[in-house]
């Protein structure tokens, strides 16, 4: 079979990171922690929210992450941080700041929401419906 003298549209040939390794995990949780409690702050998300976007983190945990704690993610938390800093991404280019930082909490006319916030979407649907809010937003903008 002939390879492709290059990429398909929209598909990369970097190597992603392999998440499943305990190695990449330690070097990318300290950063992506930091990541998100800014995100948390800028979208002024009430710890509980912030808790379940990370799927149910702990109280413990939570706080330890909070106070700077330096702590392991795993393959999933590291997952969900990704695709939640590419929809932070994708609002501050699509919207001015302020819209940006307020639309997971504003109550959405599209029927994927049916009416709701895209936080509660968010939590409710765990990773899959963050995947279709991250696929969302990048439609609007264009996919890149």
């Amino acid at each position: 079979m002939a390879r492709a003298e290059r990429p398909l549209i929209g598909f990369s040939t970097a190597t992603v990171p392999d998440l499943s390794d305990r190695r990449v995990q330690e070097r990318l949780s300290r950063t992506a922690v930091r990541a998100f409690f800014r995100l948390a702050h800028a979208w002024r998300l009430r710890d509980e929210s912030a808790r379940q976007l990370l799927g149910g983190l702990s109280n413990g945990t939570f706080y330890q992450l909070k106070r700077g704690q330096k702590k392991v993610l795993d393959q999933d938390k590291l997952t969900r941080i990704s695709l939640l800093l590419g929809i932070f991404k994708a609002l501050n280019i699509l919207y001015s700041q302020k819209l940006a930082d307020s639309w997971v909490s504003l109550a959405n006319s599209n029927p994927m929401f049916e009416g709701d916030m895209p936080l509660a979407y968010m939590i409710k649907g765990g990773v899959p419906a963050l995947v279709r809010v991250r696929q969302l937003l990048d439609a609007r903008r264009g996919g890149r």
